[in-house]
This record gives structure tokens, C-alpha cells and sequence, in this order.
């Protein structure tokens, strides 16, 4: 279950040399966090052990960055994503996350495993932070949370259209 926090807005900063590491099950529930996921989160290895992933889920993410991600990895490809994430303690980090499937020898895909590095703060300030709001307001704005991804993902696409149309090469621009 996810549990319920408040976000304080307070950012804490994960440092350049520092890696999360977590890897979960085909369902999103995690099956491993490394040092560095525990130390910034606040939660111990028990409480996210079989905990879905989205426990640390802030809600300034747009849901359409998770249908996005979620579709790249269903269809066995990596993916590398700005994400915010909330603390335990309610408080938020920005990441840079490179999410890719597991996989075993016949191409099966097993679970999925995520790579987490330090942002830019003036890439997630100028130019993260401001698409995101612009696509949580379409998902708010929305008659149904199912309209509001279905217009949130419409709002991406055109965004990454007008940014080239490959987004693996605009994010990697940033």
C-alpha cells in the first residue's frame, strides 16, 4: 500500500558520485534498493521490500511520465526519465532515472532495474519542473483521472514533436 505523505518542499540533493540503485518485479514491487535509495528516502530495507514502487511516488510527477515509461519498458526498451520522489518524511529529490528491463536468456522480461543519478537543478528548474506542471495542470483539469492521462499523454506527444520527435535525443540534449 502506498503510504500517505505530505510533501514538505523541502529538496534534499543527491550528490554526483552517488547511484540509486532499486530493481522491482514485473508488478513494480520492489525487490531490491541499494544504500543510497534507503539513505535519501528514509525508508529501511523492510519497508520497501515488496512495497510498490510508487510508494515513492511524489504527486507533482505527471502520470503521463509513468505511462510513458511504463510503455518504453513493456515493449523492452530502456528508458531515461527526469522523476521527483517524495521521502518518507515527505520531503522531495529530483533524479535522473535510466529504467530498463531484466531479462533472461530467451528475452523474457524478469522484472526491471533503475539506475538513478544526480540532475542538472537548472535543467529540472528551466525545463523539467515547467513541462511537468504544465502536464499535471492537464491531468487536473481533466473530467476523469482516465481523461487527464489520455490528455496529458496527447500534451507529451505534441511536446516531443515540437522537440524533434525523438525523445531519447532531447532528453540526452539536456
Amino acid at each position: 500500500m502506498r503510504p500517505s505523505v505530505t510533501p514538505t518542499g523541502t529538496e534534499r540533493v543527491l550528490h554526483t558520485k552517488e547511484i540509486i540503485v532499486s530493481k522491482t518485479d514485473l508488478t513494480g514491487k520492489i525487490t531490491y534498493a541499494n544504500k543510497q535509495f534507503l539513505e535519501i528516502s528514509g525508508y529501511s530495507e523492510d519497508e520497501v521490500l515488496g512495497v510498490q514502487h510508487n510508494c515513492i511516488r511524489h504527486p507533482d510527477m505527471p502520470r503521463s511520465i509513468f505511462q510513458f515509461l511504463w510503455d518504453r519498458l513493456k515493449s523492452g526498451n530502456e528508458v531515461f526519465a527526469y522523476v521527483i520522489n517524495l521521502c518518507k518524511e515527505g520531503d522531495h529529490y529530483w533524479v535522473l532515472a535510466h529504467v530498463t528491463p531484466s531479462m533472461d536468456e530467451s528475452g523474457n522480461v524478469l522484472g526491471y532495474h533503475s539506475n538513478r543519478r544526480a540532475v542538472n537543478p537548472e535543467v529540472v528548474k528551466n525545463v523539467i519542473a515547467p513541462v511537468y506542471a504544465q502536464l499535471k495542470q492537464v491531468e487536473n483539469a481533466a473530467s476523469s483521472p482516465k481523461q487527464g492521462l489520455a490528455d496529458s499523454m496527447e500534451v507529451l506527444k505534441a511536446f516531443i514533436a515540437e522537440k524533434g520527435g525523438n525523445y531519447d535525443r532531447w532528453i540526452f540534449s539536456l
